[in-house]
């Protein structure tokens, strides 16, 4: 599934063709993803301009004109394309099936906008002002001011889970994800195994820093090409050319040459290394 370096660089590609443009022409090629798009889908977006698109966690977060927010989701499998100055053809070859185009946005910029998804795990939902949504009870951004060892301290006390699983709750950091929690535990030589709660303030200080860094440089390097994930261009994300231990079970550690172990935490793989992380 894109985690959040993914989703970041997706809608660095959008902002220039959506961002301050109107959507001219929405068009369903089903009435559904993972959850209905409702009745009145293309009536709330079709001739609204979209003021600005941001993100949230894992969710592409757009503005619209009528003041409702249209909050996109991958899923483990969407991908966005654009095909710029189109009119009526497609002029790229993007790699997609075109069966697996769901939804297509024409914008007043001269863009169609695609949404390919071949496994339908991915979803829009449309929010009106103040009505309660999915993303209400998320965690701080990693990349925020509001993320820092202290607050992430605090909101660990107490806490009698494992490390890794701690970090991929949602409401401790938002979308903060499987692969980059393992390199960051990596990074700041934590176990993922030690209890959250047992943290010491040196250690969320220096978690908190390997966190913000991973996460920098993920997004720098247009994400990770892990199974389908691909930029709004088509290329492939790299980072995953620089994984310390994600992915990289029986390989021996870059710092003491031990071998990464894997093991599996509340259904998830982590990978680390047993004689540098404690």
């Amino acid at each position: 599934m894109p985690e959040l370096p993914e989703v970041e660089t997706v809608r660095r590609g959008l902002a220039p063709v959506m961002e301050g443009f109107v959507f001219n022409e929405v068009t369903l090629n089903r009435p559904d993803l993972r959850f209905p798009f409702g009745d009145d889908f293309i009536d709330r977006v079709q001739g609204q301009t979209l003021v600005r698109l941001g993100r949230r966690a894992k969710f592409l977060d757009a503005e619209l004109s009528s003041g409702e927010r249209l909050f996109m989701h991958l899923g483990m499998s969407g991908r966005f394309t654009i095909d710029e100055n189109v009119q009526g053809e497609f002029v790229h070859n993007h790699g997609t099936i075109p069966k697996h185009d769901h939804v297509v946005f024409d914008m007043s910029s001269g863009a169609r906008v695609t949404y390919n998804d071949v496994r339908r795990f991915g979803f829009m939902e449309l929010i009106k002002p103040g009505e309660p949504s999915r993303l209400d009870d998320l965690g701080p951004e990693p990349l925020s001011n509001a993320l820092s060892g202290p607050a992430l301290k605090t909101a660990l006390k107490g806490k009698k889970s494992r490390i890794k699983t701690a970090l991929l709750d949602q409401r401790i950091i938002a979308g903060l994800g499987n692969i980059y929690v393992c390199e960051a535990l990596y990074r700041a030589r934590i176990s993922p195994k030690r209890v959250a709660g047992r943290l010491t303030k040196s250690d969320t200080d220096t978690l908190t820093r390997h966190i913000k860094d991973v996460i920098r440089e993920a997004i720098d390097a247009g994400g990770s090409s892990l199974r389908d994930f691909a930029n709004t261009d088509g290329d492939l994300g790299y980072f995953q050319h620089s994984f310390d231990v994600y992915g990289r079970e029986g390989e021996p550690c870059e710092n003491c040459l031990s071998a990464i172990i894997r093991i599996v935490q509340t259904g998830r793989s982590t990978f680390y290394c047993k004689t540098c992380q404690r």
